[in-house]
């Protein structure tokens, strides 16, 4: 690992471990455990049991895809490498969502324990809180302020702290455990047996019900992977932390679920008696019968840490979730930014925060928010088994470090089970699904309207850079470059393999014949002569290179129809065309007649015939109007600066008479174009001119390659305009042109 790779992992294995025993220990068990024996009884241990199983099994699917992706975002990271880019924000969305919902619900559950810890301090007697100390509008204030402090810690440290929290609530565990051990070498055999009798108070359908009310007890592994960019040695550590965290709760909730159903009731009294009565404070109540003032001491102290360090490490996992989607132009780009003095993501936090508050202020019904959280992150759990499946059937040159056993049957397995208790989830609470299908309504509408076409833009950009995530989504584009000259060779291929590695799509050289075509005069090559040379070239020059390359030739009348049938035959996702001059007048074009019947992205190459791509370190890509080919152009730029160190500039020629105002405003959008296309160099140029053909003319000449975009007529065909036949007249220097197949709003001219 490079030190850029290094640069702000700052986590070790104990500090990733802790986020997750932050995440984990204690709120939930605290929280449900008396819904959980309420719904089974004594069962309720074999309920956190099987949810400690099928945990294991998703911690490990979540362990294999972070030690192969060991970035920030965690299940939506996972999402954007096998899903297209509209449908990872939808994932991204939901887990920031309930990301923050978990941590409300913990914000809301400090506030309380620890109001109630005051007004015993206060005084002096257990379980007689008043409700002056723990109305709603005390709870929400506590909740808002130590909301804010959390959000200023956040904001000056990158680390997500809490490891005086984790350490206190885990030895407070560890002594109500063997408090309740002691206890237990007090009680008759024939004691212990009575009071967990019956095993299963309400048979198997309330074992079900326990495990789907519980299983978010057992979530918080996953907030590791969500923080995944700020682990040292992340393929190492990461897998070991998820493991460790999920197997430091288990150790912790079952011994003490155990002894709480066995000494935490006295007399005839049965556990699920008990939780009926004392559905909220059930460990607070039973630790007091077996340990006295004393247990019930443990137990706030246990549950004031515990919400405190799950609200903690929520909010530090919920703000680089937001973060990595900033990044991906998911979210808006200002989040993205990151402190240069503390290293951490200081708007993701604060808009985090303030999202949090918004929420504890307005939210209706915490409860059914509660479990709207818990369904999202099932269905989410479901999708990541189903993303380790596909990411190791598709990581055969690299695959992960980090590997499930029995695969694929542990995926499998795993997502049929979170599945099935999302399924429940949504049955057993309604109001869940409905909060959940609202807010994805809400993010789609967003996407739609301002986040889309810099996500698309920014994922193209990604795909080109990355060439894996094409093979991880499935796709194998397939780029078609027709070639008639023997000595456009070089430059077409060099430009093809750049489009689309190898390795992961295919290029395909095709010469067409034409029918017929054979001169009487020994001075002229025939077309099928010509076509044998071209084909013959391409053979050569693809053994100097060694890069593979498909070869066809075709017979047909007319060479134009012939491309524009093979390009729909193979569903080419590029066709590359190179051509001599761009001069050629609209009504005599035949080129225009195979543009508009081509129904793939287009690329027109006009270069010298022994130009090639590793001299283009200068690339000048004049931008006018809104031709919508940001997406290809990305993705070519992509290309180029993967194969090349580019230096690209973009360039907008403004009327003299344009304020200053005007100008400025032309200047943030190119910025942000070049900052969405580009992670190397580029530059930002605006200059002012009558002429801009002549003025884009003289630029020319400092630069190795110009890019233009196609611009399309009233109808919405591609056609070269009277601007580019101009321009291309005025100097020889090499252009691209590029044209999307897709009418995105955009900026390229």
């Amino acid at each position: 690992m490079t030190n850029r790779d290094n640069k702000g992992r700052h986590l070790g294995l104990w500090g990733a471990t802790g986020v997750g025993v932050g995440a984990i220990v204690g709120g939930g068990i605290l929280a449900l455990s008396g819904a959980a024996y309420a719904a089974t009884g004594p069962s309720a241990v074999l309920a956190f049991a099987l949810n400690g199983v099928i945990a294991l099994l998703t911690a490990l699917s979540f362990a294999e895809m972070a030690s192969k992706f060991p970035e920030s975002g965690g299940t939506y990271t996972f999402a954007k490498k096998v899903l297209s880019v509209d449908s990872a924000f939808m994932v991204g969305w939901v887990v920031w969502f309930a990301s923050i919902v978990a941590a409300v619900l913990y914000a809301f559950g400090f506030s309380y324990f620890f109001l109630v810890m005051l007004a015993e301090i206060w005084s002096g007697a257990t379980g007689q809180v008043t409700p002056d100390w723990t109305g709603p509008r005390v709870i929400l204030v506590v909740a808002v302020v130590t909301t804010t402090l959390l959000t200023v810690l956040l904001l000056r440290s990158p680390r997500s702290g809490g490891a005086f929290a984790n350490f206190g609530k885990v030895l407070v565990f560890i002594i109500l455990i063997l408090g309740g051990f002691w206890a237990w070498t007090q009680e008759t055999p024939s004691d212990v047996w009575t009071r967990l009798t019956p095993f299963f108070s309400e048979g198997g359908i309330g074992l079900i019900q326990a495990m789907g009310f519980t299983f978010i007890a057992l979530q918080g592994f996953d907030l590791i992977a969500a923080v995944g960019g700020e682990v040292r040695q992340p393929s190492r550590n990461i897998p070991r932390a998820m493991l460790m965290s999920l197997g430091i709760a288990l150790a912790i909730y079952l011994p003490l679920l155990v002894v709480i159903a066995v000494v935490g009731v006295s007399g005839e009294t049965k556990i699920f008696e008990l939780a009926n009565e004392n559905s909220e404070d059930l460990m607070a109540v039973a630790a007091e019968r077996f340990l006295g003032p004393f247990g019930y001491w443990l137990v706030i102290i246990a549950a004031v840490l515990s919400m405190f360090s799950a609200l903690q490490a929520n909010m530090f996992a919920a703000s680089r979730i937001a973060n990595a989607m900033a990044r991906d132009r998911n979210l808006p780009a200002f989040m993205a930014q990151v402190s240069q003095g503390s290293g951490t993501p200081k708007w993701a936090i604060f808009v985090t925060s303030l999202l949090m508050i918004g929420l504890l202020t307005l939210l209706p019904d915490v409860s059914s928010a509660g479990a709207a959280s818990s369904l999202i992150f099932l269905l989410t759990f479901a999708l990541a088994h189903w993303a380790a499946i596909r990411i190791r059937q598709r990581s055969h040159a690299q695959p992960p470090p980090f590997r499930t056993p029995w695969f694929p049957g542990v995926p499998m397995l795993g997502g049929v089970s979170c599945l099935a208790l999302a399924i429940f989830q949504g049955i057993a609470v309604p109001s869940a699904g409905l909060i959940s299908t609202a807010w994805l309504a809400i993010g789609l509408g967003l996407f739609l309207a301002i986040f889309a076409r810099r996500a698309r833009v920014k994922d193209a950009t990604s795909a080109a850079l990355e060439p894996e995530l094409l093979r991880l989504r499935g796709e194998s584009p397939l780029v078609l470059t027709p070639i008639a000259n023997p000595r456009s060779v070089q430059a077409l291929l060099s430009i093809a393999h750049a489009l689309v590695p190898p390795a992961i799509g295919r290029v395909v050289a095709l010469t067409v014949a034409r029918h017929g075509d054979r001169s009487g005069s020994a001075n002229e090559t025939s077309s099928i002569d010509r076509s044998q040379e071209v084909m013959g070239e391409v053979l050569r020059s693809s053994g100097q290179t060694g890069e593979p390359i498909e070869v066809m030739t075709t017979l047909a009348s007319d060479p134009m129809v012939e491309i524009a049938r093979v390009a729909r035959l193979h569903q080419c996702q590029t066709v590359l065309i190179g051509m001599g001059e761009l001069t050629e007048q609209p009504q005599t074009s035949t080129l225009e007649t195979l543009f508009a019947s081509l129904a793939s992205d287009l690329v027109v190459l006009r270069v010298p015939n022994d130009w090639s791509l590793n001299v283009a370190n200068k690339i000048l890509v004049p931008v006018a109007g809104r031709g919508g080919h940001d997406h290809l152009l990305a993705r070519f730029l992509g290309s180029l600066t993967r194969e090349n160190q580019c230096h690209v500039t973009f360039m907008h020629v403004a009327n003299p008479g344009e304020g200053r105002k005007q100008r400025g405003r032309i200047e943030r959008q190119l910025s942000r174009l070049a900052d969405d296309i580009l992670l190397g160099q580029s530059e930002v140029l605006v200059v002012e001119s009558e002429d801009p053909v002549a003025r884009i003319a003289r630029e020319l000449e400092h630069y190795d390659l110009t890019i233009l975009g196609m611009q399309r007529d009233s109808s919405g065909m591609r056609v070269l305009s009277d601007f580019m036949r101009t321009l291309a007249g005025k100097t020889a220097d090499p252009l691209v042109v590029i044209s999307s197949k897709r009418p995105n709003v955009s900026h390229v001219s």
